[in-house]
């Protein structure tokens, strides 16, 4: 098995890697485990939390170590067959999927996008530095623990630009002497997965490494399609991808409260951009590459009995390359006209280097102390198809932060934070128009939150948090290919987010959580037409309110049965132009799970979801849609899953963004191998 899976790797480096690690590990004794057992715990140093004295168990999911986080375990993760990152966050109250003009997989919590939630793995960032947003469609989840998500209230920890939450991919820990598992699956279009994760812990030291692959030539659109001048239906046209990943970390325990860690991960991906099937509005793109990888180093040092210092240091780097071309047959590119990419070719070459110290004090009685410190340089420069620079900007951004978390009672918890951040303009160049080096940025953050333990099991907290985003280089800078003006001088996003809710297990083997929010934003981020002639200009002059509730169910009917839903209610008003619809975000989302093991050997997993209609542009209002998709899971051995399953299962035809058809019915099967 894992041989089979080692030869579908994506190249010979990344093979010799899986396979060496293998090799290494194999001198140590092995353990067979069933592929539902958990086997490599999260790397608690990766995590963020709003610190408290009663959090110091293991255990990232129980309520005795969580304020309001949720969160998307291992076991979520291959039961639902969620693959990317996106998938796995679907699954979530509060998240909705959508996709931007480039037919991007993005996310929006309570109505705030991607660059208001930001992306973390391990607690350091790796969103795009240009423009603050991520494909959530290239970033797989096989090597995940667990992935975090913090809504409005979080740990001031993350550091800037969380206006909304954010996003925390959280990589394994080795627990055992040996651990490995591998998997391979096929699907509908050639759809081709595969993957490898090893991992030792020898006592004092610790090593995890991982390599998957998934490639697909496209995916089918539903049969009652209505093709289109730039879509006939069938196979959606320039749909395919190839999507590979490596990961690796070496980690050292010397004592039982230090913890050093070096890792290291690359994404490399390739894909094509399917065209809208609005024919004035359809760009023919491809992406050659579209490569991601970073260096981190995580620590923590006790420093005595009562502090500890937490140290993170990463560099980040991002490489990819657009080419626009005239038609769909992707052979001329073009090189001017809407569409266009300036030569026809847009390469970018992005890096972050930057890092962050963390005190943390448990001296004072009743205090559980933070002071924070961010470092941060984002460098972006991008080239054309003949070679030239046309832009280059560099900005530094840096940041302080005090968190303390009082234990006013033996139930009763009061957190608060604040935080400056300040983002400083280094080095700016456009061949298109020069510009002089514009002032700094400043932006404050301060929250505070009441958490009062009802029962060992339930949990009530109001909380609010006053955050911030700092405008990308992209919102300040960026022409849109001659149709905007820059503004070097737009200022932070702000927003008040408001929340009361419940946590805990109301009845034996029932978890229950719900949440009303609310949340004031101001200063957002828009467009603004016509600012000199026909040309826009982004401006600090939106005003929106977000308001909702949250709730999600789970548990067990007796000892064959797991049932499980959500519901998500979101409000959007756009307060500052009420004409100006806000897009891409349903009113309504619904999910309901079940879980049936008819035998020892045999389960039978069901998923439905429900949006309701959403708005794509003042004028286009997508229709509403439901999907359940299907899976049967064979157990032979212990060690061993079989499973094969239908997605969409009655073939809707649905869209999350106009012109953009989502996927029809499709079935995978899969092999699961651990030990």
């Amino acid at each position: 098995m894992i041989r089979s899976c080692l030869r579908l790797l994506p190249t010979p480096s990344a093979r010799r890697l899986a396979l060496a690690t293998a090799v290494l590990l194999a001198c140590t004794e092995t353990a067979a485990a069933s592929p539902q057992d958990s086997a490599a715990e999260p790397f608690m140093l990766g995590v963020i939390t709003v610190i408290g004295k009663r959090e110091k168990t293991q255990d990232i999911g129980a309520i005795a170590n969580e304020r309001t986080t949720s969160v998307i375990d291992r076991k979520d993760i291959l039961q639902f067959n969620r693959d990317t990152i996106g998938d796995a966050l679907n699954l979530l109250p509060g998240v909705s999927l959508s996709t931007n003009s480039r037919n991007e997989k993005t996310i929006s919590v309570r109505g705030f996008d991607a660059r208001e939630v930001p992306l973390f793995i391990d607690g350091i960032p790796v969103y795009v530095p240009y423009d603050g947003y991520v494909d959530f469609n290239r970033f797989t989840t096989a090597d995940l623990a667990a992935i975090q998500v913090d809504k409005g209230f979080g740990s001031v920890g993350f550091g800037p630009n969380t206006l909304g939450g954010a996003i925390n991919l959280i990589s394994r820990k080795p627990v055992k002497r040996l651990e490995a598992d591998a998997a391979v699956g096929f699907g509908s279009d050639q759809q081709r997965r595969a993957s490898v994760n090893v991992g030792s812990n020898q006592g004092r030291w610790y090593l995890q490494a991982g390599a998957s692959r998934s490639q697909s030539d496209g995916f089918p659109l539903a049969s009652d399609f209505s093709p289109t001048a730039t879509e006939r239906g069938g196979k959606r046209n320039n749909a395919d991808h190839e999507d590979s990943k490596l990961s690796f970390k070496l980690g050292l325990t010397p004592n039982t409260t230090d913890e050093y860690a070096l890792g290291y991960y690359r994404q490399d991906g390739e894909k094509g951009q399917p065209p809208s099937t609005v024919p004035t509005a359809a760009r023919y793109w491809r992406w050659p590459y579209w490569d991601k990888q970073g260096l981190y180093f995580v620590s923590n040092t006790a420093l005595g009995s009562f502090e500890s210092l937490k140290v993170r240091l990463y560099h980040d780097e991002f490489d990819n390359e657009v080419n626009s071309y005239t038609d769909g047959s992707y052979r001329t590119l073009k090189t001017s006209g809407r569409g266009s990419v300036g030569t026809g070719a847009s390469i970018y070459d992005d890096s972050t280097d930057g890092g962050s110290l963390t005190l943390e004090s448990y001296r004072l009685n009743a205090h559980a102390l933070r002071l924070v410190a961010h470092y941060k340089t984002d460098r972006h420069r991008e080239h054309d198809a003949d070679g030239r620079l046309n832009s280059n900007f560099e900005d530094t951004l840096h940041s302080f932060a005090l968190e303390d978390s009082i234990d006013l009672a033996p139930s009763w918890t009061l957190s608060l934070g604040v935080a400056r951040h300040e983002l400083r303009p280094d080095k700016v160049f456009s061949s298109a128009n020069p510009y002089s080096l514009p002032d700094s940025q400043k932006a404050n953050d301060a929250q505070a939150g009441v958490f009062h333990d009802w029962s060992p099991t339930v949990r009530l907290y109001a909380t609010v948090a006053r955050k911030t985003r700092l405008p990308t280089l992209k919102d300040r800078y960026s022409q849109r290919l001659g149709t905007y003006i820059e503004n070097p001088g737009l200022g932070p996003e702000e927003s008040t987010n408001y929340e009361i809710g419940y946590r805990g297990t109301p009845w034996a083997g029932i978890t229950a959580e719900a949440a009303i929010f609310y949340s004031d934003i101001s200063d957002k981020i828009q467009s603004v037409a016509n600012v000199l002639g026909n040309r826009s200009q982004m401006q600090n002059v939106g005003k929106v309110r977000s308001r909702g509730f949250e709730l999600a169910l789970r548990g067990s009917v007796g000892d064959a049965l797991e049932l499980g839903g959500s519901c998500t209610y979101v409000d959007l008003d756009n307060r500052s132009d009420p004409a100006t619809r806000l897009t891409d975000v349903p009113t309504r989302k619904l999910i309901a799970h079940a879980v049936w093991h008819p035998t020892g050997h045999f389960d039978v997993v069901a998923l439905a979801e429900h949006n309701s209609e959403r708005w794509a542009s003042n004028t286009v209002r997508l229709d509403g849609f439901t999907t359940l998709n299907l899976k049967l899971v064979f157990q032979p051995l212990a060690s061993t899953s079989i499973e094969t399953g239908v997605e969409n299962l009655s073939d809707r035809d649905y869209a999350l963004a106009d012109g953009f058809p989502a996927t029809g019915r499709t079935w995978f099967a899969n092999v699961n191998y651990r030990f």
